[in-house]
C-alpha cells in the first residue's frame, strides 16, 4: 500500500447492518490504517467490540494460521470477520470454514447508520496477547480503559491537531493500534503510515516520512531503532530533516541504552534532539502507556551494582557508568495519572525504593479481565491490583524494569536476566543483531542444576569450524560480561528463532530448538 495521511478519519458504516448486535465481537483482518480507522469507528458506533486478528506473512504456514484464527474466533464469539487489503485472499480460507465475512471494500459508508450507545465499561477492544495464539488469550479493554489512557497519553506527549504521527507498526499490536491509530483519532493529529512489510523491506522509509511530513511523534520497539540507526549512518548529510520530532517512543521490548545512544548520535546529523527519544513502558493490560520519560530530558540511566541486583535484589547506585560489574537501566518516568504502580515482594508486601520485586498496576486504564478459551478470567486481585509479570523497582516514583519474572535465571543465588546475556552475545561478530535468545534450563533439562542456553542466528551455519569459533567467542563474551557460563550455545540459520507476530522473542518456544 502507499502512504496514508489523514485527519480525523470518518467512520465506515456497514457493520451495524450485517446483523451485528450490541456488545458483539467483530474481528478485523486488514493492514491499511485508513480502512481500519473507519471500520473501528463503525464497529464502536454500532455498539460492538473490535478484535484485530494476527496477520499472516509470506512465511506463515496458512494451515497453522487458520487453526489458530479459528480458535480465536470461537474464543471471542465473533459472528463476523471484516477483511481488507492486503489480505483479501484469506477470504477463501474463511469461506471454506463457513465463517461469515464481509470485504471492507464492499461496505457502504453512505447509507443511514444507527448509533448504538455504549456504556463506559462495555468492551471496546479485545487485544490478543503477543504470545502464541495456540493458547489464545485476549485482554478485555473497555471504553473507560481506552479513554483514560488516551487522555493521559495525549497530555504527556502534548499531542494535538498540529502534530504528525508517523508509524509502520502492525495494527494487531497495542502500540500500533492504540498509540499510533487511536491516539491520532482521539487528539486530531495527522497520521502518516505504511505497513510493517514496507518498513522491513526498506527501513529508510520511516525516516523519510518523518522528514517529508514533519513528523513530531513516532513509536517502535528497540530493534527498529537499531535498524534505522544503520540506515541513518549511511545517509547523506542534509538529506533528511528530523528537527520537528519531539517524541520517538522506544518501548514494547527491553530498551538497550547503547541502541538509544547510537540512534541519537546518528540522528543528530539530521536535527534530531537527544530529548526527543523517550523510554517508555506499556502493556495491553493498561490499554497501552504506563509510563514514559519526560519530553524535556534525554535518556537518563540508572547505573547500579550488578551483583547487588542479582544476589540481594537491590538497585545500589554506582557513580561510574563504565565500571565493571554494573548494569545500566533506563529510567522510564513516572506512571501516567490514571495508573498507580507499586513493587511488591513474593508475599505481596510493598517494597521501598530501589528494592526489586514484582510490578503491579491499578487504575482506570487497567483491565479487569482477560478472555480465554475457558471464558472470562479476572486479572485483578481482591484489592484491584494487576500483576503485570515484570520485575523492577522505583526511584522517586520513576519506574525501572529489570525483566520478565518468568525468564529470570537463578544460578548460585544470583538472579540473572536473559537480556544481559543476550546483549553480551549480540556483540560477537557473526551474530545477527536482535536475533539472540537466552533460555532458562531447569535441573533435569539436560543439566544437573539450573543454567541457561544461548541460541543465536548466524550466516556462518554450515561451516563447522566457523560455528565452533563463534560458540567459543560467545561463551567467552558472556562469561566476561555476565560472569556466568552457558550450558550450551546453539547456532541457527537466519529466521529460525520463534517470535510473536509483533516481533518479540518467544524464549519458551525457543527451548524446543536446543538439541537433546
Amino acid at each position: 500500500m502507499g502512504t496514508v495521511a489523514h485527519r480525523r478519519p470518518a467512520y465506515r458504516g456497514g457493520a451495524g447492518r450485517g446483523g451485528l448486535a450490541p456488545r458483539q465481537a467483530v474481528a478485523v483482518l486488514a493492514g491499511d490504517p485508513g480502512e481500519v480507522a473507519r471500520v473501528a469507528q463503525g464497529i464502536w458506533l454500532a455498539g460492538g467490540s473490535l478484535t484485530m486478528l494476527h496477520q499472516p506473512t509470506p512465511r506463515t504456514d496458512l494451515a497453522v494460521w487458520r487453526d489458530d484464527t479459528l480458535r480465536v474466533l470461537r474464543m471471542i464469539d465473533a459472528r463476523l470477520v471484516l477483511v481488507g487489503a492486503p489480505f483479501e485472499a484469506m477470504a477463501d480460507v474463511l469461506r471454506a470454514e463457513g465463517i461469515a465475512y464481509r470485504m471492507i471494500a464492499d461496505l457502504d459508508s453512505d447509507r443511514e447508520f444507527t448509533v448504538v450507545p455504549a456504556a463506559e465499561d462495555d468492551t471496546a477492544l479485545l487485544q490478543l496477547t503477543s504470545g502464541s495464539t495456540a493458547e489464545p488469550k485476549a485482554v478485555q479493554i473497555t471504553h473507560r480503559n481506552i479513554c483514560a489512557n488516551l487522555v493521559d497519553t495525549a497530555a504527556r506527549l502534548d499531542c494535538g491537531d498540529d502534530d504528525v504521527v508517523v508509524s509502520w507498526l502492525p495494527l494487531f499490536h497495542d502500540m500500533g493500534m492504540v498509540g499510533c491509530l487511536l491516539l491520532p483519532m482521539f487528539s486530531g493529529a495527522d497520521l502518516v503510515s505504511v505497513t510493517p512489510a514496507e518498513f522491513l523491506g526498506r527501513p529508510m522509509v520511516w525516516a523519510e516520512l518523518m522528514s517529508q511530513y514533519g513528523g513530531t511523534i513516532t513509536a517502535a520497539p528497540n530493534f527498529a531503532y537499531a535498524i534505522l540507526t544503520r540506515q541513518l549512518a549511511r545517509a547523506e548529510a542534509g538529506s533528511l530533516d528530523l528537527s520537528r520530532m519531539k517524541s520517538a517512543c522506544n518501548g514494547a521490548e527491553p530498551i538497550d541504552p547503547s541502541t538509544v545512544e547510537a540512534f541519537v548520535a546518528a540522528g543528530a546529523r539530521f536535527g534530531l534532539r537527544p530529548e526527543a527519544v523517550n523510554c517508555c513502558y506499556g502493556a495491553a493490560e493498561s490499554a497501552l502507556v504506563i509510563s514514559l520519560s519526560d519530553l524535556s530530558e534525554p535518556m537518563i540511566l540508572d547505573t547500579i551494582d550488578a551483583l547487588e541486583l542479582e544476589k540481594n535484589r537491590r538497585a545500589v547506585p554506582v557513580r561510574d557508568d563504565h565500571a565493571t560489574g554494573v548494569r545500566r537501566l533506563p529510567l522510564l518516568g513516572v506512571a501516567v495519572p490514571t495508573v498507580t504502580v507499586r513493587v511488591v515482594d513474593e508475599s505481596g508486601a510493598e517494597l521501598a525504593d530501589r528494592e526489586v520485586g514484582r510490578v503491579q498496576l491499578r487504575g482506570d486504564s487497567v483491565t479487569a479481565s482477560y478472555l480465554t478459551e475457558q471464558g472470562p478470567a479476572a486479572s485483578l486481585d481482591d484489592d484491584g491490583w494487576l500483576d503485570i509479570g515484570d520485575e523492577g523497582y522505583l526511584v522517586d516514583g520513576r519506574l525501572v524494569i529489570c525483566g520478565r519474572a518468568k525468564d529470570v535465571i537463578i544460578m548460585a543465588g544470583r538472579n540473572i536476566y536473559p537480556t544481559d546475556i543476550e546483549r553480551a552475545a549480540a556483540t560477537v561478530d557473526g551474530v545477527r543483531e536482535g536475533n539472540v535468545a537466552a533460555v532458562r534450563l531447569m535441573a533435569g533439562d539436560g543439566v544437573a542444576r539450573e543454567s541457561f542456553a544461548v541460541l543465536v542466528e548466524s550466516r556462518l551455519v554450515g561451516d563447522a569450524a566457523a560455528e565452533q569459533a563463534l560458540r567459543d567467542a560467545i561463551v567467552n563474551r558472556v562469561i566476561a560480561d555476565v560472569d556466568a557460563r552457558p550450558a550450551s550455545v546453539v547456532v541457527l540459520p537466519p529466521a529460525s528463532l520463534p517470535k510473536t507476530p509483533s516481533g518479540k522473542l518467544r524464549r519458551a518456544a525457543a527451548r524446543a530448538l536446543i538439541p537433546r
